[in-house]
């Protein structure tokens, strides 16, 4: 950038903007270097004014807050990569699974089981980050993130039926987060305010469980309070939320390079090999020695029923020492090499230094003792449902596009660095976690061997306070950001108005807020709450998230297949079989981590996607999904024009000519009452007409009477396509249809039509049409089905009972028997009963014409009734070269 003073000459000759902050001017010619050189090499200055104005909210979120402004004026800054993208991404991604969970997955799995889970989810979202980055920068992305990425690649249907998922799992985020904040705030910071206090030992459950709902409805309560009164009081926190998960991660490593220098004080007693917790003794000691004489401690009272040496002990107690022992023995201590294996078991089972599991529990005669117990059964796959909610949050950047200064540039690069650098974090601390802290401690969930102190608190430098103060404000800040963005994202799909059942949650105050959005979000994260089990709420939650993680992978993969014009990522390094890895990861990672929950999730899903299809809104948003029917359609048309259809896939495919009257309306609405009820939507159904004239005359005409031929179709639920075509002469149109009607394979092979009504008094025109069609669809090898009296054939809506009568008097290869079968698959036909009548000549033999019909039958697989009608006169034998046949209910 070039400043020059008020008085200098030059600024004459170029143009100059002036400079408010200096009183000079700069040249608005460099001014594009000027800001990429402040995005790269930005100065301490500027870095901490963006760090000021650091909001961790999302776009829509913003806009509602700056709706308050008196002017109404957008104030938010356009952020870049470092600011907008990769912090929020960061601070969502690094949460309280990190800060209570962690520590304990590692103890249970191991460091090679956990370092295997952190591997997957972590592979997982790396994939995913790479497809949202081709969506991301294909053209621009609005405020909703993840919604409006599916919804605009894969449909409206996939995308609500996912954005719902999406909602559902930032919902119960809301819930994980306000458990953890409750969890912290009981356990370590003010242990003794519980509500309910447990009498005994084993009632301690039933009242950590009521603590949680309790604390965690009024924490709930006052989150939505305060959002509800407005998102400017959570936004100005956001810093104070960044900076505690900053500092707790600089705690961590800095406790991890202490304990090289002087391990933490830490000490863990042991009886045998089994952890005791040591809040209700002071020495780790049966005995003590006072004044030369032998006294017992509070431990042998919690073993024996008296004080005395000689008093009666728990048998375990008697026969194995107590030993006290470091609970963080440090980097260098090589007690990594104990902590490389697993060690799963069922709930109520000791939690022991060995990797073994104890066989011998009892908890009826454990309860009572100071034992530290697993409090869940533990195996591998449940560990992955509890781990992955910490790799979470990676949409965090594409989620407020609209306050990036360049999106297609920020979210790629941002979102992709933080997923790299969280997992070097998560990678790392496992690592450290296994090489320095006993396993005994790692196992024991809520530190209850250490003064129930936080596990990775007593690593931290310079005090466990650090982590637990930390960790209970970025919980609270996480919980606040997941009431505010859940409303606000399920807002946007109630706009959309592709789900009518949503419309009421699009309504909010006058600035915008989601008045009723908030209440069901509340609704929804209550549930959460009153499981009270934050280990129980994290695989809800991951199921949703993986699934809209499935379906972004699976709409760049499908995008980038189908090679559609309008796909064209500014993001390079990507391809469809990454996608496709990372899509089977998904559905590979639902199903491990709780198989029941997967189904209920894709049931969700399915019921929501069907919903959608039948009662929502129309919308074009030029979709995949449509592109990938298009090259479905291409395909087995192709395919079809391979070879001939065999004897034993053929089905009638109907072209239907139905007439239209003066007003354009369909003349015989029965006829397609007929079709529905013999097709039932299987197979293809043409529905065409032919109006008399010239296209430049009558073409919007034309128009008209689709529309009015497929009102028709739905109301009479009949599944196919209408076409009107204009010709000269209706004959010509006839012709034209039965010969062109269709494409390739999917061409008609049927034609239907009404009998002409009134036509022995009607113009010669009109039976000569009629005659010139018979001949033309005899001429195209072509099957004919004429349907006399068709005003007085049954609605869709009627239950018809009786028979089914076929006057069988041409071998027309079966398809006589083949339409009374379809109709009976109706329910309209359902309960009629089918018979074939067939005429006998005077010289032929009726017993064994009867026989042999029905043995006819009998290999065709219909059940019907034959009747042979003998004829007494030759002259009757005339109708015997029709090409049509009566069939009709009795």
């Amino acid at each position: 950038m070039t400043l020059f003073p008020p008085g200098d000459n030059r600024r004459e000759t170029r143009p100059f903007l002036p400079d408010q902050e200096t009183g000079g001017y700069y040249d608005g010619k460099n001014m594009a270097l000027f800001e990429e050189e402040i995005d790269s090499h930005p100065m301490v200055s500027s870095l901490l004014n963006k760090l000021a104005n650091y909001t961790n909210l999302t776009q829509g979120v913003r806009e509602h807050e700056e709706a308050e402004y008196e002017d109404g004026a957008p104030r938010g800054p356009q952020m870049g990569t470092f600011i907008g993208v990769y912090l929020p991404c960061m601070q969502n991604i690094l949460g309280v699974i990190l800060f209570l969970r962690l520590t304990w997955i590692v103890g249970t799995a191991g460091v090679l089981g956990t370092f295997a889970i952190v591997f997957m989810c972590c592979a997982c979202t790396m994939l995913t980050a790479i497809s949202m980055s081709a969506i991301a920068t294909n053209g621009v992305v609005p405020a909703g993130g993840a919604y409006y990425m599916i919804s605009r690649s894969l449909g409206p249907e996939v995308g609500g039926a996912v954005g719902l998922c999406f909602y559902l799992g930032t919902t119960f985020a809301g819930s994980l987060y306000i458990l953890g904040t409750i969890e912290i705030l009981l356990t370590y910071i003010v242990p003794s305010s519980g509500v309910f206090v447990a009498a005994r030992p084993e009632d301690e459950a039933w009242a950590t469980s009521n603590n949680l709902r309790v604390y965690g409805s009024a924490c709930l309560a006052l989150m939505a309070l305060v959002v509800f009164v407005g998102v400017k009081y959570v936004n100005k926190l956001a810093l104070v939320f960044l900076a505690c998960v900053a500092l707790s991660l600089m705690a961590i490593y800095a406790g991890v390079i202490r304990t090289v220098i002087e391990p933490p004080d830490f000490p863990i007693c042991l009886l045998g090999n089994r952890s005791m917790k040591n809040d209700k003794f002071d020495k780790c000691a049966k005995t003590e020695l006072v004044n030369n004489e032998t006294q017992t401690t509070l431990l042998w009272a919690l073993f024996c029923n008296g004080s005395h040496l000689n008093a009666t002990c728990d048998e375990y107690f008697t026969l194995n020492n107590v030993t006290e022992m470091p609970g963080i023995p440090g980097l260098l201590s090589g007690v990594i090499k104990d902590n490389l294996w697993g060690s799963y078991g069922p709930a109520g089972v000791f939690v022991e230094r060995r990797g073994s599991v104890s066989e011998e529990v009892q908890e009826n005669l454990v309860m009572d003792k100071p034992y530290v117990l697993n409090d869940i059964s533990t195996f591998f796959t449940l560990l992955v449902g509890i781990y992955f909610p910490s790799v979470t949050g990676i949409m965090a950047g594409s989620n407020r596009s609209g306050d990036l200064r360049d999106a297609q540039r920020s979210i790629p690069v941002g979102t992709i660095l933080a997923i790299a650098t969280t997992s070097l974090i998560y990678m790392s601390c496992v690592v450290l976690f296994g090489a320095c802290i006993e396993g005994v401690l790692l196992r024991d969930k809520f530190g209850a061997s250490v003064g129930k102190n936080l596990v990775i608190g007593t690593l931290a430098w310079p005090s466990p306070w650090v982590i637990v103060i930390g960790s209970f404000f970025s919980c609270c800040g996480a919980g606040l950001q997941s009431l505010t963005g859940a409303p606000r994202l399920l807002q946007a799909i109630a706009r959309d108005g592709i789900i009518p059942a949503l419309q009421v949650f699009g309504h909010g105050k006058a600035n915008g807020e989601p008045t009723w959005a908030l209440l069901m979000t509340v609704g929804i994260c209550e549930i959460g709450i009153l499981i009270a089990s934050l280990d129980a709420v994290a695989p809800i939650l991951s199921m949703f998230f993986l699934m809209c993680y499935l379906f972004v992978n699976l709409a760049c993969a499908v995008q980038t297949l189908l090679r559609t014009p309008a796909w064209r990522p500014r993001f390079k390094f990507y391809h469809w079989t990454l996608s496709f890895l990372g899509m089977s990861l998904c559905l590979s990672l639902m199903f491990i981590s709780s198989w029941y929950y997967a189904l209920v999730a894709m049931v969700i899903a399915g019921c929501m996607y069907k919903y959608i299809e039948y009662r929502g809104a129309v919308k074009e948003w030029g979709d995949g999904i449509r592109g990938l029917s298009l090259n479905a359609a291409r395909y087995a048309l192709i395919r079809l024009e391979e070879a001939p259809p065999h004897t034993k896939n053929w089905r009638p495919q109907l072209l239907v000519l139905c007439k239209l009257d003066s007003d354009l309306e369909v003349k015989h609405p029965r006829l397609l009452s007929l079709t529905t009820q013999m097709k039932a939507g299987k197979g293809l159904t043409i529905v065409s007409s032919v109006l008399e004239g010239t296209y430049m005359g009558r073409g919007a005409e034309a128009k008209t009477g689709e529309q009015r031929l497929k009102a028709a179709m739905q109301e009479e639920k009949t599944k196919g396509f209408s076409h009107v075509v204009v010709t000269s002469s209706l004959r010509d149109g006839f012709s034209l249809l039965v010969q062109a009607a269709g494409l390739g394979g999917m061409k008609h092979n049927t034609v239907l039509l009404a009998w002409p009504a009134g036509w022995r008094g009607a113009p010669d025109y009109c039976w000569k049409n009629f005659i010139e069609t018979v001949r033309e669809t005899t001429s195209a090898h072509q099957a004919l089905l004429v349907a006399k009296n068709i005003d007085r054939f049954p609605g869709n809506q009627q239950r018809l009972e009786g028979t089914v009568d076929v006057w069988w008097i041409v071998h027309d290869g079966g398809l006589l028997m083949l339409l009374p079968f379809l109709l009976k698959q109706h329910k309209v036909w359902k309960q009629c009963r089918m018979r074939i009548f067939t005429v006998a000549q005077m010289n032929d033999n009726s017993i064994q014409m009867k026989k042999d019909l029905q043995m006819f039958l009998y290999q065709l697989r219909l059940d019907a009734q034959v009747e042979v009608v003998e004829m007494v006169s030759p002259s009757t034998s005339t109708p015997a070269h029709s090409l049509t046949s009566d069939l009709r209910p009795s």
